[in-house]
């Protein structure tokens, strides 16, 4: 009797729990999902782990630069372009995101744009003194 309770609470559990998985399926966004996932079956030690996730990260940082030192070559107005089209996707995407978003929640998406846009100048700010000073250094 006990077995068969305990298995019709489980059974029953089951479709509650189907319904709270987000669609398409579990994600695995978790701490390590970019230098964990490809190596998922690796069965890899924590130590392991930290230190793919730090050689993707390098990888990735390379990637960038190596993408900005072929961008640099672009002339002006290409490179202007190509930022003004990038934008504009942002743009869309936020805004299509802020439409699918209760009130409460697009007050604190806005209020998240503007700590973002916020970090943004002041990253450039400190691009331009880091740029001015190794150009005072030379």
């Amino acid at each position: 009797m006990r077995k068969t309770l305990i298995a019709l609470m489980f059974a029953a559990a089951l479709p509650t729990v189907a319904m709270a998985m987000p669609e398409g399926g579990p994600r695995h966004d978790g701490p390590h999902h970019r230098g964990d996932a490809p190596f998922h079956q690796l069965d890899l030690s924590r130590d392991q782990r930290q230190q793919v996730g730090k050689l993707m990260g390098e990888q990735m940082k390379q990637r960038r630069d190596v993408t900005e030192r072929y961008l640099a070559k672009l002339p002006e107005a290409e490179q202007k372009a190509m930022q003004a089209e990038l934008q504009a996707n942002r743009d869309k995407t936020d805004s299509a995101i802020r439409a699918l978003l209760q009130p409460e929640q697009q007050k604190k998406f806005d209020e998240l744009q503007k700590e973002r846009a916020a970090r943004k100048a002041e990253w450039q700010e400190f691009q331009a003194w880091k740029a001015e000073k190794a150009g005072k250094a030379q």
